[in-house]
């Protein structure tokens, strides 16, 4: 979708376009890696037009009615829609299927809503968007533009799948990665950071750069996945943790708030500090996979299935 990288020409004069066009060319290559033929090929014979039935501001995003398709494009629509099984983030309503995705992203969105300066007008990030669920969420109150960085072509494909019915005018996806934020130097307004950092060697390299694309007085809404504690610790684990591979610092909320103080951000305030709870991660229908009841201790859910502390989720509002 050209369109969505018109921001580039419009906003040219403060943002290293030369770097992020060389690294969009190259992460772009992903799109001809075969595993990737599934999901294209699932959207390619879809119809195209911008359907007349887009909610943005509910739980569950809802783009297109039944009534706008075909009885021989349902045919195609409903076999797109399963190819993208497991459906890791959601829920969706698209042309009256009900995608209930492993994630409750919705139960995030709430927590979040309210705890953040209003969108409107604003350049927003989304890092680690996947397949735009947050983008929707966030574009229903009117931001100037939402960027999401998603390194994962699979994601990109299944964004484009909603976005072709959708057309929201003021997102964009891009192949980035939250290691290329400051390519966008103080361009952003707010910047989300969503289930990120403890995916990364370097979270406090990466504070420091997302410090850099902020402007003046911008906002950071971290959530980040932890362990319990009051000392400033972060758990490394020595090798999967509930199951997962590339985990490697989960940080007690005091050692999270030193890492982003020391990063120069201030006002900080944590508005959300629970375990992760099954209602939010789970089974369905639409991702038939092991989840956290699967990645916990049966006999102590208190610990994950490797005997470590079992996840907690930190929700951290702070300024530049």
């Amino acid at each position: 979708m050209k369109q969505e990288h018109e921001y580039l020409t419009r906003h040219g004069s403060c943002l290293k376009v030369q770097e992020i066009l060389r690294i969009k060319t190259e992460a772009e290559k992903a799109l001809e890696d075969p595993k990737m033929a599934l999901f294209l090929r699932a959207i390619e014979g879809l119809p195209k037009f911008k359907s007349k039935h887009c909610k943005l501001d509910q739980d569950v995003v809802e783009v297109g009615a039944p009534e706008e398709l075909q009885p021989s494009e349902k045919q195609l629509f409903d076999p797109a829609l399963k190819a993208f099984i497991p459906w890791k983030k959601g829920p969706f309503r698209l042309f009256g299927t009900t995608i209930d995705s492993e994630w409750r992203s919705d139960l995030k969105w709430n927590r979040l809503h309210g705890n953040f300066t209003s969108l409107q007008g604003k350049r927003v990030a989304d890092i680690g968007c996947h397949n735009g669920y947050f983008m929707f969420r966030m574009a229903a109150q009117n931001p100037e533009l939402v960027i999401g960085f998603e390194p994962y072509a699979k994601h990109l494909i299944n964004y484009q799948l909603i976005q072709q019915y959708a057309q929201v005018p003021n997102l964009a996806f891009e192949l980035l990665g939250v290691e290329h934020i400051h390519f966008y130097p103080r361009f952003f307004d707010t910047v989300f950071c969503l289930g990120i950092l403890y995916h990364h060697t370097d979270p406090v390299g990466l504070l420091r750069k997302i410090y850099e694309s902020l402007r003046p007085g911008g906002e950071l809404i971290i959530d980040c996945q932890g362990i319990p504690g009051g000392e400033p610790h972060a758990l490394v684990p020595s090798g999967r943790y509930a199951r997962a591979r590339g985990i490697w610092f989960l940080p007690t909320l005091s050692c999270l708030s030193n890492w982003l103080r020391r990063t120069q951000f201030r006002d900080l305030q944590c508005f959300y500090g629970q375990a992760l709870s099954s209602e939010e991660q789970r089974r369905t229908e639409w991702a038939p996979i092991d989840s956290l009841q699967e990645f916990l201790d049966p006999n102590d859910s208190s610990k994950t299935i490797e005997g470590y502390p079992a996840p907690w989720r930190f929700y951290v509002k702070v300024k530049r």
